[in-house]
């Protein structure tokens, strides 16, 4: 499916290509655990943030990583792909220098809007699930694979409130984007559990409703429960029912990858280990049948 109004995207990645081979499990790098990441067992992969990472000044321990053949994924998450305004070009160039710096198999966004009118949100906002706001949406999407050198990966993000205009559900939604785009998925279950509670929406009967085979990766994090809602911390410990949506995943498809993130209230180096143990417990325990 096309592009309202448009030709088919068609950037050296436009059609979102196959997904990015197997990434095994990761952890998001961050400079408060650079040295604990080089530590843990069974890392094989690193997610980076892009406004984080200068791509000319790479930091030594990140460094190390790359020469031990770690692949390292750039996440951006100040783009605003669902934005009505242009895609602001350096960000994008910087996205795409990392990309070329860390030799990466492809990066990835939001699928969320942070500014608006010449304001900056400071946070990861909704895109009304709407057929203008999809159009907007693709547009950029495609903008932003023809100046990308690898693949895109777009995630759903973990929201609070929802618009009252929506026309579709997010399956239909991320669906609709991904014919109209071949942009690949960064799934988050802990933001399919996040729906679940703050909206009452099934994970495992949003997973049926998404393109399953356009994953590319997967996300993994804590949170927890304040007010009745569930806030996406990536303080806290990853819950049982957040591995129970992985599990889900896992039974419909080989994960290709999954991340474990974490941004505050580091734990030791045990806990951390033993969250990225537990995550690949439920990816390996399903694996043999899809062999």
């Amino acid at each position: 499916m096309s592009p309202r109004g448009g030709e088919p995207a068609a950037g050296r990645h436009g059609d979102g290509g196959k997904r990015a081979g197997r990434l095994g499990v990761g952890i998001g790098w961050r400079a408060e655990i650079d040295l604990t990441i080089a530590r843990l067992p069974g890392v094989d992969f690193v997610e980076v943030v892009a406004e984080n990472v200068d791509p000319g000044a790479v930091p030594p321990a990140l460094r190390a990583l790359l020469d031990r053949g770690l692949p390292v994924v750039p996440h951006g998450v100040s783009l605003s792909l669902g934005g009505a305004e242009p895609l602001d070009r350096a960000r994008l160039a910087r996205l795409a220098g990392l990309a070329e710096a860390f030799g990466s198999p492809l990066v990835s966004e939001h699928v969320a809007f942070c500014r608006a009118g010449g304001m900056e949100a400071g946070h990861l906002l909704p895109v009304p699930r709407t057929r203008a706001a999809l159009d907007v949406l693709t547009q950029n999407v495609a903008a932003a694979q023809a100046a990308l050198p690898v693949p895109l990966a777009v995630e759903n993000i973990a929201a609070l409130i929802g618009w009252p205009e929506d026309e579709m559900t997010e399956g239909e939604f991320l669906t609709e984007l991904v014919d109209r785009t071949g942009v690949l998925l960064l799934l988050d279950v802990a933001n399919l559990y996040t729906a679940q509670v703050n909206f009452g929406a099934d994970p495992v009967a949003a997973l049926g409703a998404l393109p399953l085979d356009k994953v590319a990766y997967v996300h993994v994090a804590g949170g927890v429960l304040r007010g009745g809602l569930w806030h996406d911390t990536h303080a806290h410990p990853v819950c049982a029912e957040i591995l129970d949506v992985l599990a889900a995943l896992a039974d419909r498809i080989e994960v290709p990858g999954v991340l474990l993130e974490r941004d505050d209230a580091y734990p030791s180096d045990a806990e951390l280990a033993a969250e990225l143990g537990a995550i690949r417990a439920v990816v390996s325990a399903r694996r043999a049948t899809h062999a």
